[in-house]
């Protein structure tokens, strides 16, 4: 019922639009085109705007967590750095000595030494509270701190953390157990050990608290003032410093934020915080593998400006869109009179009257496409012409080809070379002449048609070279190399090499009576069959070379080249190349591009 309804609407429509004059029908078009172009265009401005505002955000907030941390991690690995330097000093070196002999004797003057080293790491890193050095002889700790002696460090949390850890320990937010005041700290805790004392740990621990305040004006330095909050949290999502404000929420009983926040070593996702949308931001210090940095920032405050470019982008439509109603009328006017005119020249056209061309004062875009009917109806006559011309050229090239390949020396040479062979009784030579120029004249011809494989083209060249190897015996060796068989398969115009090893035999090596080498090389370049072609000859001279090329068809200067030349250009337009160059030890190098075709041809 429904689909018959909207089929009689349909109808309905179509002849209520079909009984309108065409210029109504194309004013109507037109502004239904123009309003749904201008609120496309708007809409999708605004989706690119956005989405580039929002990623723009996103990186800025995930570079600044990324930022803070990296912050984090120098800080704490410095501390860390300090408490090797003391372990490295003289006098840890000679308390571990004293533990190693359970001698308690020395213990106020390794307090005393020590005391020095603890000075410079306060200095160094004032985040530093206090360092408490445990030891089986006695606490050592800077004289100006006041040591709580009711708690042993081997009676604490810490000393259960790291008795059986084989690296340093990062200990969150706590009260300061060892000294008085009940400062906050968090605590980094590690074996003390000193390689020329012993290598194996001496039950010597060494605790250093970090004053937990001073770390948290630390991560703040980087938090802007648009409601961007820091903080660092464990693996299960529990505080692991303290800020004097309390944070509200409870990480560690959100199973979907730890799934989120464990999913990456950093990374960035919206999550909801007291009903309201957060862009959360994290990254893992390097120095804590359990802990990570969490910014938020709230979604509405991150996107303000994306909302306004929305509103603005809402005006800028509505506007383009009533404008465009005012104007449509009078373009369409305009629009329809050159219009009327071209499709009168199109019908002529018709009736192949190629001589017609549009003519319009106007400049606007039917005019343009007038002068394109004009530019297209000239081409369309010169392709014609080019076409004519091109297929006479390319019979031309053709029987030039086939005349280069049975020029009358050529011929009579190896007729003369056969003839002698056999008066001197050499028969398998004679058999071998007869039996490649069969086998050329063969594939030359190949049944008339215009191109053919590069396995064929190889054996086209080797015939041609096993003749010449017989007419001028000892004068040349060549070499044939294929890096890849299947490249046989390609097609290529016929005739292509055995003019280039031609000219090395006739030209190259014409001042040789032995010695000539030819190399012969078929490769693949960029999607290109490269065909090489290397002499070790008396190399060319460039600029009659290029005469050559460029002279008309009644000059042999550059024959063979300007042959091969030409029938590329009608085969495969400006796609094919030829380059010919002198080698630097003598001798000259042909290479061909030739387009890869795996197509049949006739």
């Amino acid at each position: 019922m429904r689909g018959r309804r909207f089929d009689s609407i349909t109808t309905q429509f179509n002849d209520f639009f079909h009984s309108l004059r065409f210029k109504q029908r194309i004013l109507i078009s037109f502004v239904i085109l123009i309003t749904l172009a201008i609120s496309a265009a708007g809409t999708i401005s605004y989706l690119i705007a956005s989405k580039e505002i929002q990623n723009n955000a996103f990186e800025s907030s995930q570079e600044t967590v990324n930022k803070t941390a990296q912050i984090m991690d120098t800080r704490l690995k410095n501390i860390s750095t300090l408490i090797q330097s003391l372990m490295f000093s003289d006098a840890f070196e000679q308390m571990l000595r004293d533990v190693q002999n359970n001698d308690f004797l020395n213990y106020y003057k390794h307090l005393s030494a020590l005391r020095f080293v603890f000075s410079q790491i306060s200095y160094y890193e004032p985040l530093i509270q206090n360092v408490l050095i445990a030891t089986p002889i006695g606490d050592f700790y800077s004289t100006s701190d006041n040591r709580n002696s009711a708690q042993s460090f081997y009676d604490s949390d810490l000393y259960d953390k790291i008795k059986n850890s084989s690296k340093g320990v990062w200990y969150k937010g706590h009260a300061d157990l060892f000294f008085s005041g009940n400062q906050r700290v968090f605590s980094f805790v590690t074996k003390g050990m000193h390689e020329r004392v012993s290598k194996n740990p001496l039950n010597v621990f060494v605790v250093v608290n970090i004053k937990e305040r001073e770390f948290v004006r630390l991560i703040n330095q980087k938090s802007p003032s648009n409601d961007r909050n820091y903080v660092l949290v464990d693996a299960k999502g529990e505080e692991v410093i303290q800020d004097d404000v309390p944070n509200t929420y409870q990480f560690n009983q959100d199973a979907l934020f730890l799934q989120q926040m464990r999913s990456g070593l950093q990374g960035s996702f919206f999550h909801e915080f007291h009903k309201a949308d957060y862009l959360v931001n994290y990254t893992k210090l390097e120095i804590a593998d359990d802990w990570v940095l969490i910014g938020t920032q709230s979604k509405d405050l991150l996107l303000q400006q994306v909302n306004s470019i929305k509103r603005t982008t809402l005006y800028i439509i509505v506007g383009f869109v009533l404008t465009s109603w005012l104007l449509s009328n009078y373009l369409t006017a305009l629009l329809l009179r050159p219009l009327f005119k071209l499709q009168g020249l199109m019908r002529k056209v018709e009736d192949n009257q190629l001589s017609v061309r549009f003519e319009s004062r106007y400049t606007d875009e039917v005019a343009q496409v007038g002068f394109q009917f004009n530019r297209m109806l000239d081409e369309i006559n010169q392709l014609i012409g080019n076409v004519k011309f091109s297929e006479q050229e390319k019979r031309k090239a053709e029987m030039k080809a086939l005349t280069a390949q049975m020029e009358p020396h050529f011929l009579y040479n190896t007729l003369n070379a056969i003839y002698c062979k056999s008066v001197l009784g050499e028969n398998n030579d004679v058999n071998e002449l007869i039996l490649a120029l069969s086998q050329m004249f063969q594939l030359g011809l190949s049944g008339g048609k215009d191109m053919m494989t590069l396995e064929d083209e190889v054996s086209h060249v080797k015939q041609y070279c096993a003749i010449q190897q017989k007419c001028y015996e000892g004068l040349f060796e060549y070499e044939m190399i294929v890096e890849d068989d299947q490249l046989l398969a390609y097609y290529v115009p016929k005739i292509v090499l055995q003019p280039l090893v031609e000219n090395s035999i006739l030209h190259g090596f014409k001042d040789k009576a032995s010695g000539g080498r030819i190399r012969i090389q078929i490769s693949e370049d960029d999607q290109m069959l490269h065909l090489l072609v290397e002499d070790n000859g008396t190399g060319v001279d460039m600029d009659k070379v290029e005469q050559g090329l460029t002279a008309g068809g009644n000059t042999k200067k550059g024959y063979a080249l300007r042959n091969i030349s030409n029938r590329l250009l009608l085969y495969y337009g400006n796609e094919s190349r030829m380059k010919l160059t002198n080698n630097d030890k003598k001798g000259t190098t042909v290479a061909l591009w030739i387009p890869m075709n795996k197509g049949d041809h006739e």
